[in-house]
């Protein structure tokens, strides 16, 4: 088993989170995982990619070369064109369909979107609209994990684990609510 995952955003997204989670059920279920420094501006607004590593046996480097990538799992979706030449041809792109205008000439979404769709294996979800119907705005995040956890091999049980004990500190209202992105998001990319 081995999963290669690229997280890209936009500082503020939550790409951390994410991240936390997935290795915290990766550790959980006795993985190997590596995991290359967050890079990009981490204050809100700029630019930010990971590239994350799980496996079943040892990972020798933390960096995803070109062609490989399996996910590229984006809470932007400009953020995941950056990235496309990683992914490799049988790959997906799981993305959020709502855009983080932080420059003035933010290309236009419907093309944005368009490019993301020539891909094979695309899953792009609004995952902003389904968390704020939630009641939980900044699970946004959570949401699109779920939607890519069916593509990482790892049982979803363990998200739902690593969530409660990464949100715990924040209160069983916090734990609750990502769990219930979680799976929302997984519902969605389950109907596709």
């Amino acid at each position: 088993m081995k999963t290669d995952i690229i997280l890209a955003g936009v500082g503020g997204q939550g790409i951390l989170s994410i991240a936390a989670t997935i290795g915290m059920a990766a550790i959980n279920n006795n993985l190997h995982l590596k995991q290359a420094e967050i890079h990009g501006m981490s204050q809100r607004g700029g630019a930010v990619q990971s590239h994350f590593r799980v496996s079943s046996k040892p990972i020798a480097s933390d960096l995803i070369p070109k062609g490989v990538c399996d996910i590229i799992l984006s809470i932007e979706p400009m953020e995941s064109l950056r990235y496309v030449d990683y992914l490799h041809s049988d790959g997906w792109i799981i993305t959020n369909s709502t855009p983080f205008v932080n420059i003035a000439d933010y290309p236009d979404l419907d093309v944005i979107i368009a490019k993301i769709k020539e891909r094979k294996n695309t899953i792009i979800i609004d995952a902003d609209s389904i968390a704020k119907d939630l009641g939980s705005a900044k699970s946004s995040n959570i949401v699109i994990l779920g939607a890519a956890s069916s593509h990482i091999d790892i049982p979803f049980e363990a998200f739902e684990e690593a969530i409660k004990q990464i949100f715990l500190r924040k209160g069983e209202a916090v734990v609750e609510a990502n769990i219930n992105a979680l799976r929302a998001g997984r519902d969605f990319a389950n109907k596709k």
